[in-house]
């Protein structure tokens, strides 16, 4: 499938998506792409950044005669076009949020029936996909329940760490029941299936306790004797080479000096401050577990700096390069 186009998606019409994607095309970082979203949109981006750029509209059927140039930037108007008088950029808005789940619809059919290669998505606002009554709660959920995915982990990766989630979009509240040992043991193989991927050989992983401390063994909480050792003990003796329960305070800074060549963290905030802390515009996010590649931005909608001619498309071409270390 590495043969095949990169799809990308557009993300929140009214985000900082179109913006990224016209700067990556005019430094010539999407040549044999197709962008998944509204041609309306990206004109109106193309004159904010005043440039003029051909786009061309084209449908599925047309993506196996793209140019591998970059003599124009392919479009695949996948819902009716966002009129000016509902264009109003840097909000939350129902209409945006609509639009941006059919961009994300359109590519994953696309993608799984092979007219795409891979999927890399600009980002989107939750808070939108609500307000147009998309009750999902992020990109990861949305591709693994139209791809029927049941294991799918989500990976995060920059030039110093790699980093895996057992759990996502959840309440802290709500982590502790989640993590059960199916789950764990789930995740650590799939970042063990990412490692091999990405190539990396005998790959050495670390897995993050839940509790300060990795629980002090039970003084300051169960779930690493409970959940989490014997999980790493049932991959361990599938082969994996593994440490840990090991706390989360300390252990990014291991793999950042490379002890570990990637770290399971049990949720969103513990596996994503030390990646962003690390810089924004080169963090990249994978999705692991689903028929085809996806990555994405490591960053948000950015409405607080959408449409001023202030957006940084570093992520978006990290995302885009990202594509090929997933295929042999």
């Amino acid at each position: 499938m590495h043969n095949l186009p990169i799809g990308i998606t557009m993300g929140d019409p009214f985000g900082i998506g179109p913006e990224i994607i016209i700067r990556a095309y005019l430094k010539n970082h999407l040549t044999s792409c197709v962008v998944y979203g509204d041609k309306y949109i990206l004109s109106m981006a193309s004159k904010m950044l005043g440039q003029s750029i051909n786009i061309s509209t084209i449908n599925s059927d047309d993506i196996k005669n793209i140019s591998s140039y970059n003599d124009c930037l392919y479009v695949i108007n996948c819902c009716d076009a966002i009129s000016s008088k509902d264009f109003h950029p840097g909000i939350v808005s129902a209409i945006a949020g609509y639009h941006s789940y059919i961009y994300i619809e359109t590519a994953i059919k696309d993608a799984l029936n092979k007219k795409i290669g891979s999927i890399v998505t600009a980002p989107i606002s939750k808070e939108a996909l609500f307000k147009a009554g998309i009750k999902y709660p992020g990109h990861t959920e949305i591709l693994a329940e139209l791809t029927n995915t049941k294991k799918y982990a989500m990976l995060m990766v920059n030039d110093m760490i790699k980093v895996m989630l057992v759990t996502i979009h959840v309440p802290i509240s709500k982590i502790s029941n989640i993590i059960t040992l199916e789950k764990e043991i789930d995740t650590i193989r799939l970042a063990y299936e990412a490692c091999k991927m990405m190539k990396i050989e005998n790959p050495h992983i670390a897995v993050a306790g839940l509790n300060p401390h990795a629980g002090e063994n039970g003084v300051l909480g169960t779930e690493e004797i409970d959940v989490i050792k014997p999980a790493i003990e049932i991959v361990r003796n599938e082969g994996v080479y593994l440490s840990g329960p090991l706390p989360g305070d300390t252990v990014f800074m291991m793999a950042r000096l490379g002890k570990f060549d990637m770290v399971v963290a049990q949720y969103h905030d513990q596996g994503l401050i030390p990646i962003k802390y690390l810089g924004i515009d080169h963090g990249v996010n994978v999705t692991i577990g689903l028929p085809f590649i996806r990555t994405s931005v490591d960053h948000g909608t950015a409405f607080d700096i959408s449409w001023r001619n202030k957006a940084d498309h570093s992520s978006l071409v990290s995302a885009i390069k990202m594509t090929s270390n997933f295929y042999s």
